[in-house]
């Protein structure tokens, strides 16, 4: 297995030191992932008289932006070769216990958002531990247990009621403008340079990309495999609950069916952004752009009223285009 980690380490470094190709460069998963968003641009265009616009396209951001926070940590759990499917749940849960604290035990609403992302971090740490201390478990059985565990007790707290009222200043989460650039947008920069940075400049990120590579030569090599798990599944419930603020605040209110669906939109994202299922390849970049490939794309046909069933099978069909051409790549060569 060390011999294994060895000859991964010296490939990369021989690819380190080649010389530079232009063809190589654009042959890039990523050069792929601009035609793509420039082929949605387009149809887009085509389809509505309403869409390329300069504040169409700023404003429409306001609307799918919330689920990206996501994408990020799950994209550290597919490199890791593991997943987590309860992100969706966990947003409707934080989401819930902030709009009870709020509207039932009459917390002032700062205090209630703190709620929200502990809640969210709680979420995410249960996943990290159930993971890490029964590793005969795999995350797929843990994490669709604590997607129902978690949707299930939101449904308790609130049964099948929505919970609003939120104070006025709440709503600049969601549609607010900073020098004329919506807030979440900002965040969403923000969150984007942070990850990238964590992931691809740190040696946290090395050890993510070989506990993805190998988990049990990595634990042989000094690396703290549960603790990163732990960290990175932590940081997945956070932005989850980051997510259930943004979602609240556009909605206006909450209840504890919200974010239905979510953990298939943020893994089809982070999958069509070259993050690979099988552990140990990514790069933040791709997912960037696959989220507003998805993004775009759903406010796009949404203009022109597509059902979901139809949107729900354009983002299979690019899901399956992501995981297929790789794997073709790989064959041929």
């Amino acid at each position: 297995m060390a011999s294994k980690m060895e000859e991964t380490y010296v490939h990369r470094k021989l690819e380190a030191h080649k010389p530079f190709s232009t063809k190589q460069f654009f042959l890039q998963w990523e050069w792929l992932l601009v035609l793509i968003l420039i082929g949605v641009m387009v149809l887009n265009t085509l389809l509505s008289p309403y869409f390329l616009n300069v504040t169409s396209l700023r404003d429409a951001t306001m609307i799918f932006l919330d689920k990206s926070f996501i994408v990020f940590p799950m994209a550290f759990i597919m490199i890791m070769r593991e997943i987590d499917i309860s992100v969706g749940s966990s947003v409707a849960l934080s989401s819930v216990v902030m709009a009870t604290a709020y509207n039932v035990l009459g917390m002032p609403m700062e205090v209630a958002v703190i709620i929200c992302l502990l809640v969210g971090a709680l979420c995410g740490l249960l996943n990290g531990l159930l993971i890490t201390k029964f590793p005969e478990l795999s995350a797929v059985i843990v994490t669709l247990a604590t997607m129902i565990l978690y949707r299930g007790i939101a449904y308790i707290i609130l049964e099948d009621q929505a919970s609003g009222n939120f104070p006025e200043w709440f709503g600049f989460f969601g549609w607010g403008y900073i020098f004329g650039i919506p807030f979440i947008l900002i965040v969403f920069v923000i969150i984007a340079v942070m990850f990238g940075l964590l992931l691809h400049k740190t040696s946290f990120g090395r050890r993510v990309f070989a506990i993805g590579h190998n988990d049990v030569a990595s634990k042989f090599s000094g690396v703290n495999v549960n603790r990163t798990k732990l960290i990175v599944y932590t940081l997945a419930g956070v932005m989850a609950a980051l997510t259930a603020v943004f979602l609240a605040s556009r909605m206006g209110s909450t209840r504890p069916n919200i974010a239905n669906g979510y953990e298939l939109d943020v893994i089809a994202m982070a999958a069509l952004g070259g993050i690979s299922t099988a552990g140990g390849k990514g790069r933040l970049i791709g997912t960037v752009i696959a989220i507003f490939i998805i993004g775009y794309l759903q406010y796009g046909l949404g203009l022109i009223n597509i059902p979901s069933q139809t949107l729900m099978i354009i983002i299979g069909a690019l899901l399956l285009f992501a995981v297929i051409v790789p794997k073709v790549k790989e064959m041929r060569r």
